[in-house]
C-alpha cells in the first residue's frame, strides 16, 4: 500500500498519545506540588508582617497614650494656671477695693467726722457765748455741711461708692447736726423739744430704713433734701450770735425746718408701709407659683 512499517506507524501513534500526557504532567507539576523553600519564605514574611503590624499598633497606642498624657498635663497646667490667675484676680480686686476706700468722697466724710469734736470745742469755748468763738464754730459747721453736699455727689458721679461711705456718711451727717442742736439747747438758745423732734425723726427714719430694707430701698425725696437744707441754714443762724431782725428771721427759718422735718418723716413712714405691703404680697405670690 504505502510501504510504511506498522511499527513505525504504531510508534508514531504512541508518541502522539504520550506527548500530550507528558506535556500536561510537566505543566501541572509546579501547581500540584508545593516548593518547601517558598512556603518557608511565605510563613516568615507573614510573621514579619504580623510583627510589624503589632509593633505599629503598639507605637500608635503609645503615641495616643503620650498625646493623652500630654493633653492631661496641659489641662492640669491650664487648671493650675487658671486657679492661680483666679486667685490673683481676687487678690487684685480686693486690693483695689481696699484702696478705693481712700477716695475723695470718703476723705470728705472723714473730715466731717473730725469736725464734730472741733465744732463742739469751738461752740462751748469761753462759756459758749463769745461771738468770736461762735463764729469759728459756725465756720466749722458750714464746712461740714458743704462737704456733705459734695461727697455724695462725687461718689455717685465718679463711681466712688463704698461700703465705708454708705455707713460713715449718714453717721457724719447726724453727728454734726446732733452736736449743734444739743449744744444750742444746752446753752439755752434753742428749746429742747425742737432738738428732740429733729433728732427723733432722723434716728427713727434711719431705723425704719433698716427694717424695710429686705423689701426695698426708700428713695430720698425732694422734700427730704429741702428739709436738710433748711435745717442747715436754721442751725447755722442759731450758731451765730445774731441780734435784731436776723434773730427773728432765724426763728421762722427754724420753724419751717421743724415743719419739713415732721412732714417728710410722715412721708417716709407711709412709703415704708407701702413698700412692706408690696414686698409681702410679692413673696406670697412667688410662694403660690412655687407650690403650683
Amino acid at each position: 500500500m504505502t510501504g510504511v512499517p506498522a511499527s513505525a506507524a504504531g510508534g508514531s501513534s504512541s508518541a502522539r498519545r504520550a506527548g500530550p500526557r507528558g506535556t500536561s504532567g510537566a505543566a501541572q507539576e509546579p501547581v500540584g506540588r508545593t516548593n518547601p523553600g517558598s512556603a518557608v519564605e511565605r510563613v516568615a514574611a507573614e510573621r514579619a508582617a504580623t510583627d510589624r503590624g503589632t509593633t505599629d499598633q503598639g507605637t500608635t497606642e503609645q503615641g495616643t497614650t503620650g498625646r493623652g498624657s500630654a493633653e492631661r498635663g496641659s489641662a492640669e497646667r491650664g487648671s493650675t494656671e487658671g486657679g492661680a490667675a483666679g486667685r490673683g484676680g481676687k487678690i487684685a480686686a480686693a486690693a483695689v477695693n481696699q484702696a478705693s476706700v481712700w477716695n475723695v468722697a470718703n476723705l470728705l466724710t472723714m473730715l466731717r467726722l473730725l469736725l464734730v469734736p472741733a465744732f463742739v470745742a469751738l461752740m462751748l469755748g469761753n462759756g459758749g457765748y463769745d461771738p468770736a468763738w461762735r463764729s469759728f464754730a459756725w465756720a466749722a459747721f458750714a464746712i461740714a455741711m458743704i462737704t456733705d453736699l459734695f461727697d455724695g455727689h462725687l461718689a455717685r458721679t465718679y463711681n466712688l461708692v463704698t461700703d465705708f461711705g454708705k455707713i460713715a456718711d449718714p453717721i457724719a451727717d447726724k453727728a454734726i447736726m446732733g452736736a449743734a442742736l444739743v449744744c444750742l439747747s444746752a446753752l439755752g438758745d434753742l428749746p429742747w423739744w425742737v432738738t428732740a423732734v429733729i433728732l427723733g425723726r432722723e434716728l427713727g427714719i434711719t431705723v425704719l430704713r433698716f427694717v424695710v430694707i429686705r423689701y426695698g430701698v426708700i428713695p430720698a425725696s425732694r422734700g427730704g433734701k429741702l428739709k436738710t437744707l433748711t435745717q442747715g441754714i436754721a442751725v447755722g443762724m442759731y450758731v451765730l450770735a445774731l441780734t435784731g431782725p436776723l434773730a427773728t428771721l432765724r426763728f421762722w427759718v427754724m420753724a419751717a425746718a421743724v415743719v419739713l422735718t415732721v412732714a417728710t418723716g410722715l412721708d417716709y413712714v407711709k412709703q415704708a408701709i407701702v413698700l412692706r405691703r408690696r414686698g409681702i404680697a410679692e413673696r406670697r405670690a412667688a410662694l403660690k407659683e412655687t407650690e403650683a
